[in-house]
Order: structure tokens, then sequence, then C-alpha cells
């Protein structure tokens, strides 16, 4: 997969996790699509998947695992993080 200048941000609680892309374009953010859908393989759980706005022309695409009694969130989050080449995460 092409490189690409997706920042991330993860925040997480008990069974609480969330993971945000901020992308600029349109390549970006079906490469994050690509890599949840390759991700969530095997995984029961349901993510809520929502997108916005921020600044600067870039979006951001919000990923929330709730009631993730098995903490699966975090093996799918670190899976899209490794397909994405995303190599730092606040």
């Amino acid at each position: 997969m092409k490189q690409c200048s997706i920042d991330a941000i993860y925040h997480g609680e008990e069974r609480y996790s969330k993971l945000s892309l901020a992308y600029t374009t349109e390549e970006e953010h079906q490469n994050i699509e690509n890599a949840l859908k390759e991700a969530r393989k095997g995984v029961e759980l349901q993510p809520q998947v929502y997108t916005t706005p921020v600044s600067n022309g870039k979006k951001v695409i919000v990923i929330e695992f709730h009631d993730d009694y098995d903490r699966n969130a975090g093996a799918v989050f670190d899976k899209m993080l490794g397909i994405l080449d995303i190599k730092c995460c606040e």
C-alpha cells in the first residue's frame, strides 16, 4: 500500500476503544475503509463508524467499539495501523 499522510489518535477506556484517522484524499479514505474491512475479519463485534470534516481540508473517520468485553478492538486497530503503515499513534 502506498505511503499516506494519515494522522492517528487512539482513546480507550474499559470496554470502549476509539481510533480517529485524519486523512486528506479520497484514496486515503478508501485505504482506511479497506484496512478496516480486512482487520475486522473474524471479529463479530460491530464498530460504530462515522466521518466528519476537520481543519485544513482534512476529514476524520472515527471507529468506536462499545461493550468490547473481549478487547478485540485493540487487535483490530493494531492490524489496521499495520496495513496502513502508520508507525505513530497519539
